[in-house]
């Protein structure tokens, strides 16, 4: 266990941000299989921009790497543009 009154706040910081990172993850998650099963392409494309934009921001946090980012919206754009 963590002696110092600073390390005792990293801990909870550190935990805090783990939740956080961890909700924003599964919510993108959840979002990117919807838009796979969406039935039309009018449908996929009103999601596409906010699926994007939440890949985007996993990215910038580090939450993501920026690769997986880009390997992500290049299939998600090449799945709704064969619909």
């Amino acid at each position: 266990m963590a002696n110092h009154k600073s390390a005792l706040k990293r801990i909870r910081s550190n935990e805090a941000k783990r939740l956080r990172n961890r909700y924003q993850h599964k919510t993108t998650r959840s979002a990117i299989k919807k838009l796979k099963q969406a039935e039309t392409q009018d449908d996929a494309n009103k999601q596409l921009p906010t699926v994007i934009s939440m890949i985007d921001k996993l990215a910038k946090k580090n939450i993501i790497h920026n690769n997986k980012a880009a390997n992500l919206k290049s299939q998600l754009m090449k799945h709704v543009a064969a619909l």
